[in-house]
């Protein structure tokens, strides 16, 4: 068919009906949403002329990417969840609030209910023979002063890109913690060099990504969340240097602000001060976090989350 049938007022009218935009009661601001979506999807339709076996098959791409639990890798491969950082950041910005560690994006292996160390923790069970890692830093205030007593919840994939609680069984919260800086914001924690992953070979993410002529890798790295009471929450994660997907990040989830430089420390009397037996690796990562403001948007994310089982 040619592209272009439908009159725009039309488009227009009826987007508006769908959306109940003529009847009293519901949700206002729903309303107001499904409009938009709406005529921008029926505009897309027409311009674009999209088939009904296009349209169908997109319909049932969302079913079976939901069945298979995959939306939570489609919205960031799709740079959605990438998408609203870059929104959270400009509205910070415009409310004066800039500086702090910048963001990124949350990920869909989060579990909450980490077990609480005091300032230092150990992540890994040493069922995991990888290069050790140890990183610590400081959790400061915008203006540099120390935030003590603040949540740094952590957690990262083990050196076959798999996270505990998803893939191939892992003691219950391998690699996950929350610290609890000390009385100078300080933290630090042994684990091991996590490892990039990819979406799972055939998936339906997988699949799009392919179709589009895109690789469905992520370089490897930590998250985190960064709390303290009377401060915004902090969501992000540094990037391990030297990897190969580094700056072509399937999820979009890299910033230059978020690759530090990783350490080899080989030197023995180093290592024995570590408490090791072999080299390792060590990363230095401090985080600004800003104070919260009446009125700025808020950077705690209401979404659903794994549960621990």
């Amino acid at each position: 068919m040619p592209a272009n049938l439908i009159d725009k007022k039309h488009i227009s009218e009826l987007a508006a009906k769908a959306a109940g935009l003529d009847m009293k009661g519901g949700n206002p601001r729903l309303k107001t949403i499904m409009n938009r979506l709406l005529s921008d999807l029926f505009q897309a339709i027409d311009d674009l002329d999209i088939s009904m076996d296009e349209f169908w098959a997109g319909v049932g791409y969302l079913g079976a990417s939901a069945q298979a639990n995959e939306l939570g890798l489609l919205v960031p491969g799709i740079a959605v969840e990438h998408f609203l950082d870059l929104r959270l950041d400009e509205a910070e910005r415009r409310a004066g609030l800039a500086g702090g560690t910048v963001r990124t994006i949350e990920g869909p292996l989060y579990v909450a209910g980490a077990p609480v160390a005091k300032h230092e923790a150990r992540l890994d069970d040493g069922s995991d023979d990888g290069e050790v890692l140890i990183m610590d830093g400081q959790v400061r205030d915008l203006q540099g002063k120390p935030v003590p007593h603040a949540k740094v919840e952590v957690w990262h994939a083990n050196t076959h890109g798999n996270y505990s609680f998803f893939g191939p069984p892992q003691t219950p919260f391998n690699l996950r913690r929350t610290i609890e800086t000390d009385a100078e914001g300080r933290y630090k924690f042994r684990s091991i060099m996590p490892s990039g992953y990819g979406c799972p070979p055939g998936s339906h993410i997988e699949n799009l990504l392919t179709d589009m002529g895109r690789h469905a890798q992520r370089p490897a790295h930590v998250h985190f969340f960064v709390s303290a009471p009377g401060f915004r929450h902090l969501t992000t994660q540094i990037n391990i240097d030297g990897d190969k997907y580094l700056r072509d990040d399937f999820a979009f989830g890299t910033r230059e602000e978020l690759i530090p430089p990783v350490i080899r420390v080989s030197d023995a009397a180093a290592i024995h001060e570590a408490g090791l037996d072999k080299p390792y690796a060590y990363i230095k990562f401090d985080f600004a976090i800003a104070k919260e403001v009446p009125g700025a948007p808020a950077t705690v994310v209401h979404r659903e989350h794994a549960p621990a089982h």
